[in-house]
């Protein structure tokens, strides 16, 4: 079995090539090859597999060439990763299966692909990939429970659900313990959440915010970055500084990206790198 593997800020995949999805991927083989110890190690799979012959991208194959299916480190389904997508997308470009799209304005020329959360556009900016997802949808509010403290949150809908919770002024960020997952009301969020913990930063040029950020990924536990997280982040950034649309930097653990809001869409950039390419032998993987 050919792999590549990749990362954006550290949030990192297992990228296996399956054009005409045929692979038999099942989620042990999916959790065996995430193993950092007995496997190749990652925060998730991307399959690459033409939008016509995956069922849940066959109805987008009339707007996208390619389905990006994309599977946490547990084995389970996600339906939106924003790193993921961007490393997807130069994984596509380094291959020749798809041409650069022109850069420049937030309008030109994109690189279509779908995802079970629908359409995205991706545009590549030097050694950086763009993706325009959903605006994110703040919807609600909630808490999350770490050890014996209780946090409020901002529920936001990226095409995935998340819970944005600001650190009170005397917790350090890198206080918390992630290590297991932190507890959320089931009710609100039925299939789970990813929960992303929050401070202030330093003023950053051209930008409307600085977010620092760490994040719990349900079935995928800490991550250095999560790239959904961090549109969610923004979007509450800017609404708690009175701000509809604009640009927040947010700092994760592995690097910063950025991200920018505008009136109907939510543009995540930063930058995503191929690190190793080879073949492995699923059957040693004990699935």
């Amino acid at each position: 079995m050919e792999f590549t593997k990749g990362h954006g800020t550290g949030n990192d995949f297992v990228i296996l090539p399956d054009p005409d999805g045929t692979l038999d991927l099942t989620p042990g083989l999916v959790a065996a090859l995430c193993d950092r110890r007995r496997g190749l190690g990652g925060d998730g799979v991307l399959r690459v597999v033409r939008a016509a012959k995956h069922p849940e991208g066959v109805a987008l194959a009339g707007e996208a060439e390619w389905f990006m299916d994309y599977w946490n480190s547990d084995g389970s389904f996600a339906e939106m990763c924003g790193n993921g997508a961007r490393v997807f997308v130069r994984y596509l470009l380094d291959r020749s299966l798809a041409a650069v799209p022109s850069s420049s304005a937030l309008s030109g020329g994109t690189l279509p692909i779908a995802t079970r959360a629908g359409l995205v556009r991706a545009r590549v900016e030097g050694a950086d990939v763009a993706v325009e997802m959903r605006r994110p949808r703040l919807y609600d509010t909630a808490t999350a429970t770490l050890g014996g403290l209780t946090l409020p949150g901002a529920a936001v809908d990226v095409g995935n659900p998340h819970l944005v919770c600001a650190l009170p002024a005397a917790l350090e960020l890198t206080a918390l313990d992630l290590t297991r997952a932190p507890e959320v009301d089931a009710g609100i969020f039925p299939a789970g959440v990813n929960v992303e913990f929050t401070t202030p930063g330093e003023p950053v040029p051209d930008t409307d915010a600085h977010v620092l950020m760490r994040v719990y990924e349900r079935g995928s536990a800490e991550t250095l970055s999560c790239g959904t997280g961090a549109c969610a982040v923004g979007a509450v950034a800017l609404r708690d500084a009175g701000l509809d649309t604009g640009t927040v930097a947010v700092d994760v653990p592995g690097g910063r990206l950025t991200v920018t809001v505008t009136a109907d869409s939510c543009w995540l950039s930063g930058p995503a790198v191929l690190v190793a390419t080879g073949t492995l032998t699923p059957s040693a993987l004990h699935p």
